[in-house]
């Protein structure tokens, strides 16, 4: 039976303000095999949930070492599509407007191209909530309070983080 409990966003905060210049040496470091920021984004949530989803390579989100993680753990597009339609353990969220996000959320940034690049960790939010006002976390060019307007992006996709499921 699946169990509902609350995401965690302190926490989540916590570890990403911790780790935002640093690796933690629990998890590989990506930085030379495409980037690190999801994996990273992805560490941060795990913080702030506790749970994963090992249904799978493609439909789950985990990490139990460099070589075998789910695609969602280190893919931007693959995390964006489990967030939003996890029905099962691990943490989920919806789309949100910007003006919607909170500290423990991501944001994720698309290109001329239309193609989803890089994820970000949000750790504080000024009001009101607009790009200037919204500070982030990231690795690939490691980020700690950077302010969201400073990235040169076409389109930002929210997701607000509604909560984590576990199994009993």
């Amino acid at each position: 039976m699946l169990v509902n409990i609350d995401y965690q966003r302190f926490a989540a905060v916590e570890y990403a303000l911790k780790w935002a210049y640093a690796r933690n040496p629990r998890f590989y470091d990506f930085e030379d095999l495409g980037g690190d920021c999801t994996n990273f984004v992805s560490q941060c949530l795990y913080a702030g949930c506790g749970v994963m989803n090992y249904s799978g390579f493609v439909d789950g989100w985990y990490y139990i070492d460099g070589n075998d993680r789910s695609a969602s753990w280190t893919g931007v597009q693959y995390l964006r599509r489990f967030l939003l339609n996890n029905k099962g353990t691990g943490v989920y969220g919806e789309e949100a407007p910007i003006a919607r996000m909170e500290p423990g959320d991501v944001i994720q940034l698309r290109n001329r191209d239309g193609v989803l690049y890089h994820s970000l960790f949000v750790s504080y939010v000024k009001q009101p909530v607009i790009p200037e006002n919204i500070f982030i976390c990231a690795h690939s060019v490691d980020a700690r309070d950077r302010r969201l307007s400073t990235y040169n992006y076409t389109a930002a996709e929210c997701i607000h983080i509604l909560g984590a499921r576990y199994e009993e």
